[in-house]
């Protein structure tokens, strides 16, 4: 089983780089013209960041059934 804090120091790691991609996307859109495939890669990246996110929270999180 993966030691708790290990699973908190994954999940800031992954909180900052998910905010440091919404920063990047953030300034290529603000001045045109921009890459739109390149925003599509970084907006695709987030996505499979916030899965992630999602996942170690829940593995952080027990199950609680009421």
């Amino acid at each position: 089983m993966v030691d708790e804090e290990e699973l908190q120091r994954k999940l800031k790691e992954l909180t900052q780089e998910h905010r440091d991609l919404d920063a990047a996307i953030d300034a290529l859109t603000t001045t045109p013209p921009f890459d739109q495939i390149q925003v599509q890669r970084l907006k695709k990246r987030k996505l499979q960041l916030k899965d992630l996110i999602l996942k170690v929270n829940s593995q952080l999180l027990p199950d609680i059934i009421a």
